[in-house]
């Protein structure tokens, strides 16, 4: 049997396995449908970074961290500050990540945290302007460290805990003053990410990598305390009952980590 046939089958025991499971009221790992794997967060824990994070939703882990720069402002907004998103899924976190050029996932990932930062207008880039010509730019850089399913949450709590930890850099003459600063951030909404997938008729939250390697439909679900700020639908397809269940839990959730961010 050849390497692909057997991925095949182990492929079908899986999703027999999982989908058993949750038929029975039952997720591999003991949890309720509606239950996060335990979540950790260390902010500050760079510190040539402005601002840095590193968030553990399960065996998943997340870093990110933010750098300020002096930059040149896009020609249709010169107001306003850069924003800038960058992924990497290291080749260590799983046998799934390759060496070389950004893999598409790479890429998705970036977006999909840029996405909830900017809609939930977390940043105001309009505070970043300097002088004609001339804005600060914020890059952040998120680094999967671990992936045991779900780095999408662990990674947009990565980057809104890096942002709350953002210190802001002084400014003399246009440029930055290395190490100096003048205060915090201080965001007004904590933008929070809830994926779910159904498998068979079931919809479970925080996904084990072994449940995403099963998924029928996936939802990610960005919220505020307040509003939903962002939605990215994978695979699959969900009812408009559906969906607005998906939101509720999306904004429950939101709030228990939020409380975790806080705390």
């Amino acid at each position: 049997m050849g390497d692909e046939a057997k991925e095949l089958v182990m492929s079908h025991i899986r999703r027999d396995m999982v989908s058993n499971l949750l038929d029975k009221g039952k997720r591999l790992d003991g949890r309720k449908f509606g239950e996060y794997r335990e979540i950790e967060l260390q902010k500050g824990v760079i510190d040539t970074a402005e601002g840095s994070a590193l968030a553990r939703i399960g065996d998943t882990m997340v870093l990110v961290a933010a750098k300020f720069d002096v930059a040149t402002p896009f020609p249709d907004r010169p107001t306003e500050g850069v924003f800038m998103m960058n992924s990497e899924l290291l080749p260590t976190a799983s046998p799934r990540f390759e060496t070389g050029p950004p893999r598409e996932d790479s890429i998705e990932l970036a977006r999909t945290v840029d996405r909830a930062i900017r809609s939930a207008e977390m940043i105001d880039v309009k505070s970043f302007f300097i002088e004609p010509e001339k804005v600060l730019g914020l890059f952040m850089d998120i680094y999967v460290l671990n992936h045991a399913g779900n780095y999408v949450d662990t990674a947009t709590l990565a980057a809104t805990a890096a942002l709350t930890d953002l210190k802001m850099p002084k400014i003399e003459n246009a440029a930055i003053v290395r190490g100096e600063y003048t205060g915090k951030l201080e965001p007004k909404v904590l933008p929070i990410s809830t994926t779910l997938i159904k498998v068979g008729n079931h919809w479970i939250v925080d996904p084990t990598l072994s449940e995403e390697q099963v998924t029928d439909t996936r939802i990610n679900i960005a919220t505020t305390e307040e509003h939903v700020c962002s939605m990215q639908k994978g695979e699959g397809s969900m009812t408009k009952d559906e969906l607005l269940a998906n939101i509720d839990i999306a904004f429950k959730k939101g709030s228990d980590i939020r409380k975790i961010l806080l705390s």
